[in-house]
């Protein structure tokens, strides 16, 4: 079992070492999955994913794609995306993942050195992104 700390981590560089890890029968526990960061301005990022959120299905609504609006799940669906997920492979590896959100007290977890941000640009956390998410959604 290897856990991993995603605080202050790159989204999309910690998503691509971890889908490694899984496809080589890993099993994967990440921790504070709401203090994982993405790169560019949050007004963006809302825009891209609630489009994405409103794109329905028109035959079949219920068939639509689902995008949360909890940062470990949200994780879990970007980190989905980078797997095989519609082979046995792939499905077997998203099964091995477990995310939390805060860290269980005990637990020593190791930081990708290549997932953070090291020229600290402008970034968001999954947590803020997820509030604005809400926020919207809620208003609706």
């Amino acid at each position: 079992m290897v856990t991993i700390d995603a605080s202050g981590a790159v989204v999309g560089r910690l998503s691509a070492r971890v889908a490694k890890l899984l496809l080589a029968n890993q099993h994967v526990e990440i921790i504070n999955a709401d203090k994982a960061v993405m790169a560019g301005s949050l007004s963006a990022a809302k825009e891209n994913y609630l489009s994405r959120r409103s794109q329905k299905n028109k035959r079949h609504p219920e068939d639509s794609p689902v995008w949360p609006r909890v940062p470990n799940l949200l994780l879990r669906r970007i980190i989905r995306g980078m797997l095989p997920h519609k082979s046995k492979r792939g499905r077997d590896a998203y099964h091995r993942l477990k995310i939390v959100v805060g860290a269980p007290e005990g637990v020593k977890a190791q930081k990708i050195p290549e997932a953070s941000d090291e020229k600290k640009r402008v970034t968001f956390t999954l947590e803020e992104l997820c509030g604005e998410l809400g926020k919207h959604a809620r208003k609706e």
